[in-house]
């Protein structure tokens, strides 16, 4: 018998099994997770029937150059803002051809990035009729921000999928 799926692992087979079901895709714009969304996504057997793409826009111009994002947003506000996830995502589905986009920035540390402290992270999901964002305040390593930055993204696309706002694959 097969070791279980680490967490990531589960959540992003449930993510791929109810997105093939449903007929739908996903796609990602990624900043402080720099691929890691794909990636997880990608490790699941049959991953291509639902996963469209990527971006990595981890240099700040890139998230307006390949993602859309508004350069007039980045310039007043930085990076790491709330709206920026937001366009991060609709630049993801519309630049990858999904149903969904997903768009994350942030600060995974271990120093502040434009005033904006280690942990904060902004997770951003764009679909048919719908466009939000979550806010996150994380505690941990790089490596630990990263990884609950992928949970998070993978909770609020599954809370959307299962249609009410607790997550079928927390």
């Amino acid at each position: 018998m097969a070791a279980p799926l680490p967490d990531g692992d589960r959540q992003a087979a449930e993510l791929i099994a109810a997105l093939t079901r449903r007929g739908e895709t996903v796609a990602a714009a990624e900043s402080l997770t720099a691929g890691l969304v794909c990636a997880t996504l990608a490790r699941v057997p049959g991953a291509s029937a639902a996963l469209r793409g990527g971006l990595v826009v981890y240099a700040t111009e890139l998230k307006s150059r390949l993602a859309g994002v508004d350069a007039g947003l980045l310039a007043e506000h930085g990076a790491v803002h709330p709206e920026v996830a937001a366009q991060l995502a609709e630049g993801a589905r519309d630049r990858c051809g999904a149903t969904w986009g997903l768009g994350l920035t942030g600060v995974a540390g271990p120093s502040a990035q434009d005033g904006v402290a280690p942990g904060t992270v902004h997770v951003g999901l764009a679909g048919p009729g719908i466009r939000t964002v979550r806010t996150l305040a994380l505690d941990g390593n790089r490596d630990l921000i990263r990884t609950e930055s992928v949970r998070a993204a993978f909770a609020l696309l599954g809370e959307h999928l299962g249609g009410n706002r607790r997550s079928p694959l927390a």
